[in-house]
Formats: C-alpha cells, sequence, structure tokens
C-alpha cells in the first residue's frame, strides 16, 4: 500500500484541516495531533497545481485555532481545579496540565504564545489560563497573537518551501520533512525534561 500524504491532506479537505487545528487547540483529547506538521505539509500540498488555496487554508486554520483556545479558556474558567482532581485515563493525564501549570507560572502571559509552538502545552495553556482566571481580555491578545504567528508562519513556511519543490517531487521530500518537523517539535519539551531533571538532583 502507498502511503501519499499529499492526496490525503487534499482528502481531509479544508473542514478535516481546520477540524484538527480547532481540537489540538482546545479540547483535551487534542493534544496528541499533529498541528505543527499538519500546517506545514498543508502549506507544502497548497503550493502545488490544482490543490489548496493558500490563503483559504490560511484564514481558516488561524479562526478555527483562535477559537479553539477559546473553547479550552472557558473549560478551564468553569470546571477550574476541578481538571486536576481528575484521575488518569488513556486519554488524559494530569501530568500534562501540571507541566503546562508550572510553564505558565515561569513565563506568564508569553505563556498562551510560546506554548503554541509546543506539542501538548499547546492543547493546555488555554485551559490554565482560565483556571487562573487570567483577564479575557489579556488571553484573547495574546492569543491572537499566537494563533496568528502559528498558523501564518507555519503554513506560509511550508507554502513557500513547496514552491521550491518540482511538483513531481512533492511525494519524495513531503514525508521526511514533516517526520523533521514533528521531531523538531519536541525538542523544547525534551530540553525542559532534561533541566528538570538536573535541577532536582
Amino acid at each position: 500500500m502507498n502511503f501519499n500524504l499529499q492526496e490525503l491532506i487534499k482528502t481531509f479537505g479544508y473542514f478535516g484541516i481546520w477540524g484538527i487545528v480547532f481540537a489540538e487547540s482546545g479540547l483535551l483529547f487534542g493534544f496528541f495531533l499533529p498541528g505543527d506538521s499538519l500546517l506545514f505539509a498543508a502549506g507544502i500540498v497548497a503550493a502545488g497545481p490544482n490543490s489548496l488555496n493558500i490563503w483559504t487554508l490560511i484564514f481558516g486554520c488561524f479562526v478555527c485555532a483562535v477559537a479553539g483556545d477559546n473553547v479550552g479558556y472557558a473549560s478551564g474558567h468553569r470546571w477550574g481545579r476541578r481538571l486536576f482532581n481528575k484521575e488518569d485515563s488513556w486519554l488524559f493525564k494530569k501530568e500534562y496540565l501540571e507541566k503546562t501549570e508550572k510553564f505558565y507560572e515561569k513565563h506568564g502571559q508569553k505563556a498562551v504564545v510560546l506554548a503554541r509552538f509546543t506539542p501538548i502545552l499547546r492543547t493546555f495553556a488555554p485551559i490554565v489560563a482560565g483556571v487562573a482566571a487570567m483577564k479575557y481580555k489579556t488571553f484573547m491578545f495574546y492569543n491572537l497573537i499566537g494563533g496568528f504567528l502559528w498558523t501564518v508562519g507555519l503554513t506560509l513556511l511550508g507554502y513557500y518551501l513547496g514552491k521550491m519543490i518540482p511538483p513531481e517531487k512533492v511525494d519524495q521530500y513531503l514525508l521526511p520533512i514533516v517526520g523533521g518537523i514533528i521531531v523538531l517539535s519536541f525538542v523544547p519539551s525534551i530540553i525542559h525534561i532534561i533541566q528538570e531533571r538536573r535541577a532536582n538532583k
């Protein structure tokens, strides 16, 4: 069976991509979704002929990223500390929420922006902002900045790279590039874990 990521993204279409971006930004089960690599790959695919329109793609991703964060914030604000008392399951681990809270305490309001570029934290940062009763206007301001930088930056980066790759060779390069993005996106988390362990020794 030949796995064709380019065709898979085209099959997902705008609503499939937007739905994944929304889920990863604001729903608890969305933490495992590949937001960074999806945006980048969708940008590469949009650079090809007869494909997704880059500006429609970006606009929808931006709106869904911001809307998803708002859902996460509302969840945290409404249910608050009860989330920290929730038992671990295969879908939810309290550890992720606690790590995001520490990240939030260290980086303050910037965490809403910085977490956009870190898997797992991206999903839990708006929830923690709601739990901490961060002012909604302040949250929304940083949410718009983070959502813009994340969706526009990664998608356009993929798009312009896609313009440099001959259409007939996109499939050859797409999977390795996406794999590299996935690995790189976890580097900040790995560094943070190493530093945390050293500090606890």
